[in-house]
């Protein structure tokens, strides 16, 4: 980790060091051509306003002949005012210039703070439901151990939950330093039971205390193109999503059937529907609706469908409100089957 991170950090830097030459001379190029331009003008505007001057014509070599028209007068009342205002436009054309340069040269910078940004915000998310988990699976331990039970499954849990927690966030850290998609990719193969389960194992702890039950519906051959972690993390985002608006003694379903060289898998609530805002827009960053009806009470971030989105584009997938009413809503997961080669072009 240590040599990726130092081999990121080389690289930001080259980054900046080449915005900061282009700014230069892109800057130094618009100086030489603004100063061209200007004197170019200038010297037409002297010679187009001048005139003949009016005088005794001067003698011809050796004492004899005319030396032809004679000088020409500049008129400075007519010359030095355009010469300001040409001035004045080359001082604000190489403004313009400066500013665009610089904006280019901080670009670096401001892709580095908004990944840094991005990487708070959607780790805070991230590792909320399983901290939850834990506290949850720790209260359990020892509501048991004062009771003197058995621990031995609760503390099995929470070395898997531990290692779900490890796993997100080391998928979050790759994923901010190679900005999307990172090698490895073109060759994950994810089983959707296996996903299903792990994320129904992370969120059963809260479904339990609101009374929800978590089902899978999948086939243990059925496999997507994708990473593990990453499908357990949408996954979890989903059931996560719809855990918090569904109601005492409804059931959440993940269902995963073959769609030709395609896997779709639904995620269906039986929850009041989404209300106060455009089911497309709920994937948008930040997307919070104010009249959605049921819910836990917990702040929410608008972040959770953000990031299945982000997950699921990375290996060439989609994610979209199916269907919703107020008998409950499905999302749809469409990613592609097995391995990469499989994919349809």
């Amino acid at each position: 980790m240590s040599e990726r991170t130092d081999a990121a950090t080389a690289a930001d830097r080259r980054r900046v060091q080449q915005a900061a030459l282009r700014a230069g001379v892109w800057v130094a190029v618009a100086a030489a051509a603004v100063v061209a331009i200007i004197t170019t003008v200038i010297v037409a505007v002297m010679f187009a306003t001048s005139r003949p001057e009016h005088g005794p014509p001067h003698p011809g070599p050796g004492g004899g002949g005319w030396d032809g028209p004679g000088d020409r007068v500049i008129d400075l009342d007519d010359v030095v005012p355009l010469a300001i205002l040409i001035g004045l436009i080359g001082v604000v054309a190489l403004g313009f210039v400066a500013w665009w340069a610089s904006k280019r040269a901080a670009q670096p910078l401001a892709d580095a703070l908004e990944v840094q940004r991005t990487f708070v915000a959607d780790a805070s998310h991230e590792l909320r439901t399983p901290l939850t988990t834990l506290t949850s699976r720790i209260q359990l331990a020892q509501y048991r151990v004062e009771r003197g039970g058995d621990v031995d499954a609760v503390l099995a849990d929470l070395r898997r939950d531990a290692a779900v927690m490890d796993a997100v966030l080391t998928d979050l850290l790759l994923t901010a330093e190679t900005a999307g998609a990172r090698a490895g990719d073109d060759d994950a193969v994810a089983s959707v039971a296996t996903a299903a389960h792990d994320a129904i194992a992370v969120i059963e702890p809260r479904a339990v205390e609101r009374g929800v039950a978590l089902v899978a519906d999948a086939s243990a051959d059925l496999h997507v193109a994708a990473d593990h972690t990453s499908l357990t993390r949408a996954v979890m985002a989903l059931l996560d999503n719809a855990v918090r608006y569904s109601p005492a003694g409804s059931t959440i379903t993940v269902r995963a059937r073959p769609a030709g060289r395609r896997v779709e898998i639904r995620v269906v609530d039986e929850g009041s529907g989404i209300a106060g805002i455009d089911p497309d827009r709920l994937f948008a960053r930040f997307a919070r609706s104010n009249d959605a009806p049921g819910g836990d009470g917990r702040r929410g971030f608008g972040l959770g469908l953000a990031l299945v989105r982000d997950i699921v584009t990375r290996f060439d997938g989609s994610v979209r409100v199916e269907n919703t009413s107020p008998a409950g809503t499905t999302f749809l997961l469409d990613l592609p089957s097995g391995g990469r080669h499989t994919r349809e072009r």
